[in-house]
């Protein structure tokens, strides 16, 4: 075949797979709308994530950041063994790679190390120090955004745990729908879940937990970017609190494409606990 031949084929088969999952998503989404009115938070969780388990199988993942392990415990109940993706960034708090630490080894669950080649030592030589500082969102693109892009290459689906009460850029999120910034079906069980009932569920199964979040911090991303918030704070309020930065660009508002948040060619990698290292900019799932 040449190489006219199979990039067309390449193309063709791209094509098709995105007509096929947006047809699951336009189906699938007015099925669980409709049981919005029906199912408490609980309920519809369970239902939604044993659909995802039946529907992509292994080639679903779950992203956590490690804050709590409900996401990833519920979605286990119906795939164990599911991979759950971490974005290991290079900044995190401590509470956070141990809390990380625990999950891969009282859940069911296979933690995979989400990494941008580039180490923290390494951007500030390319890029100057303390980026994060100077442009968040080059920032979060480089070791967030792009990571997380190249290691859903290799899934259908993804699911998230984010919450409509978090804030406004929230608000609307729907609990399934097509992910057009990475090309797959996203899926968000808890959308409709407080953060008591998160907690609830959290302490009832006896699940990790990270520490911050009894020290004021009801949102945790990188240390240098995330700080405490005061009583009756938006959730998120400490997410980059000193700039008009919202969002890491990994959940853009209404699930559009966020424009702001301009992806690079960096390539990433992704490291299961196992210490199996996979270049995902060169290997494929």
């Amino acid at each position: 075949m040449s190489t006219t031949e199979s990039t067309t084929t390449t193309t063709s088969d791209r094509e098709e797979r995105t007509a096929r999952l947006r047809a699951l998503v336009e189906e699938s989404s007015l099925h669980f709308s409709a049981l919005e009115d029906e199912l408490g938070p609980g309920q519809l969780a369970e239902a939604v994530s044993a659909w995802a388990a039946q529907t992509f199988g292994r080639d679903l993942a779950v992203a956590c950041s490690m804050a709590d392990a409900v996401l990833p415990h519920v979605v286990a109940q119906h795939l164990p063994g599911v991979d759950v993706l971490f974005l290991e960034t290079g900044y995190h708090f401590p509470e956070t790679l141990e809390t990380r630490d625990r999950v891969a080894r009282e859940l069911d669950v296979t933690v995979v190390d989400v990494l941008p080649l580039a180490t923290v030592a390494e951007q500030d030589s390319s890029l100057g120090p303390r980026l994060h500082d100077r442009d968040p969102a080059a920032c979060c693109a480089l070791r967030k955004v792009d990571p997380l892009r190249r290691a859903l290459s290799g899934y259908d689906a993804w699911v998230t745990g984010v919450r409509r009460e978090e804030g406004p850029t929230r608000a609307h999120t729907p609990l399934i729908t097509y992910d057009e910034s990475f090309d797959l079906v996203k899926i968000n069980p808890l959308v409709t879940w407080s953060f008591g009932q998160l907690m609830g569920y959290s302490h009832d199964h006896g699940l990790p937990e990270n520490p911050l979040l009894e020290r004021g911090f009801p949102s945790i991303g990188c240390a240098p970017c995330t700080r405490a918030v005061a009583p009756g704070e938006d959730p998120r309020a400490g997410r980059w609190a000193d700039s008009a930065k919202t969002e890491c660009g990994l959940h853009p508002s209404g699930d559009a494409p966020a424009d702001d948040e301009a992806s690079t060619d960096t390539p990433s990698a992704v490291t299961p606990l196992s210490l199996l290292t996979v270049d995902t900019a060169q290997e494929t799932r």
